[in-house]
């Protein structure tokens, strides 16, 4: 009998790879063998596959079956190669004819009874077999929403085995996805909420207009979490290629809504201070998931009790803050996936954390101790500091009507247009993704306007690398101001941003 063949793709990550899947009747006893690394959860296909088959009408064949999934050294991993595997047999015993196979992937895990039922990572799937230049795809009908957002693709949805058979033999179409339903954004939170606490509310502005990292110490009951919720409603809303970006990301995870799957609103993702290592950076057995880091891509990481977390994992961060992404390594092979996140860390100064700090019983070691969680080298990443003070009717009266989120969004918005305008020819859109070079070489300020930063290097008060970062808030600062490039008091206010303790 002729071998059939069908393709599906393997993913690495969010990289994508076509894999052929060959199906060989005869040559032996009957009985079932699977060859191209496949995972535990692929090996037990063939009893899926065969249930799935007998109830759709189909008969399973008597010879002997041999599967092949090619490439044969990359790891198949999961349950969608079903609908492939129970293709390419078909095809091999001459029950479906094999013309609208070639140029199509078909996607999708089976049920005992025949149903194709939803998997993960539809869409970076999909990406890549488009790269590879298939024509079509055969995805659930559940995740059809999900394919369509793939354009140069003919996607199709199939409900159950029966309707891709009678689709492949021409007698029936399959389900074809409807015209884009725009949902409407999720209402943010109001920054006029928050009462009181200009200085932080100024420090979440220059973070939101330039991409900055920014921790926030204060007693407990002042604002902290409440600000940093805010922040997501000050960014823009993600570009096309970033919401293909952040979408993958979230199909792979296996959390995209079924209806409006696209994600354009920069993600919140805020782990409870108990979430491991691997959660959090990415982990797992055989080729890793991503963690909450790479959920917060393009979006806002908040840790609240910052400095309960632990020095490993908030170390753990140290290299995605920098390089935007993370690398992990298997046995079975190694994963990048992108982490370009906006870190906002809330702490409070000391353990007891009383309302006043004139109540503390924290005594100076115990404090030392307890800061020490959030390492220099950490603390070296974050462009900005700020201390939150205790609330007090007099505070709160002093700080006037706060302003509401539309009118600093506004604000924001604009300081992100200047910024995007100059460093467009490099490629980058806010002023904390620009190398520190760049800033010292091509747009170096005058010696008039860097000296205090210059003499904070002399007296070791700063690190090189904390010197790019006052860079970057100058030139922010300056976008906020409207001003062509920053000033010596821009520079003072970075630097004073910088200096500024957490506790």
């Amino acid at each position: 009998m002729p071998i059939g063949r069908a393709w599906s793709v393997a993913l690495v990550g969010l990289e994508g790879k076509l894999v052929e899947i060959e199906a060989d009747l005869g040559g032996g006893l009957p009985g079932v063998k699977m060859v191209g690394l496949p995972d535990a959860g692929l090996r037990e296909a063939k009893d899926r596959v065969r249930s799935a088959i007998r109830n759709s009408g189909q008969q399973w064949p008597e010879d002997k079956l041999t599967l092949g999934l090619f490439p044969a050294n990359l790891p198949k991993l999961g349950s969608g190669y079903d609908l492939g595997i129970a293709v390419a047999i078909l095809a091999s015993a001459g029950k479906v004819p094999a013309t609208r196979l070639l140029g199509t992937v078909l996607l999708g895990e089976l049920a005992l009874d025949g149903r194709v039922r939803e998997i993960r990572g539809v869409l970076p799937g999909l990406l890549a077999a488009r790269n590879a230049g298939v024509k079509r795809a055969v995805v659930p009908s559940h995740s059809l929403v999900e394919a369509a957002l793939v354009d140069g693709l003919e996607v199709f949805g199939a409900a159950r085995l029966r309707d891709v058979v009678a689709w492949l033999e021409g007698e029936n179409a399959l389900a074809r996805p409807g015209p884009p339903v725009e949902g409407e954004p999720p209402e943010s939170l109001d920054l006029a909420d928050v009462v009181g606490q200009p200085e932080a509310r100024w420090a979440l502005e220059v973070a939101a207009a330039g991409g900055h990292h920014l921790l926030m110490s204060g007693p407990p009951g002042v604002g902290k979490t409440m600000l940093a919720k805010r922040l997501p409603g000050l960014l823009p809303l993600l570009g096309p290629e970033e919401s293909l970006e952040v979408t993958a990301v979230h199909s792979v995870h296996g959390a995209l809504s079924s209806t409006d799957p696209l994600i354009k609103v920069p993600p919140f993702v805020a782990p409870h201070h108990s979430v491991s290592e691997a959660a959090l950076v990415g982990g797992g057995a055989g080729i890793a998931a991503p963690g909450l880091i790479s959920q917060a891509h393009r979006g806002v990481l908040f840790l609240d009790e910052a400095a309960e977390f632990g020095a490993q994992r908030l170390d753990s961060l140290r290299t995605a803050l920098e390089e935007g992404e993370v690398r992990i390594a298997r046995a079975r092979g190694s994963v990048n996936y992108p982490a370009r996140f906006q870190l906002v860390m809330a702490t409070n100064p000391c353990p007891c954390a009383p309302p006043r700090e004139s109540d503390c019983s924290c005594s100076p070691t115990e404090r030392r101790r307890y800061l020490s969680r959030l390492s220099g080298p950490l603390l070296d990443r974050v462009d900005l500091r700020v201390r939150l003070r205790p609330m007090t009717a007099m505070s709160a009266h002093e700080a006037g009507e706060p302003e509401p989120t539309e009118v600093v969004r506004k604000r924001v918005l604009a300081a992100r247009d200047r910024a995007a305008a100059r460093w467009s020819e490099q490629g980058w859109k806010t002023n904390a993704e620009v190398p520190g070079p760049t800033l010292r070489r091509e747009f170096a300020l005058p010696h008039a306007t860097t000296a205090l930063l210059d003499r904070s290097l002399e007296r070791g008060a700063l690190t090189a690398r904390g010197a790019d970062r006052c860079l970057r808030i100058a030139w922010t600062l300056a976008d906020l101001a409207e001003a062509d490039e920053p000033a010596p008091d821009h520079v003072a206010a970075a630097l004073e941003f910088r200096d500024r303790r957490a506790a």
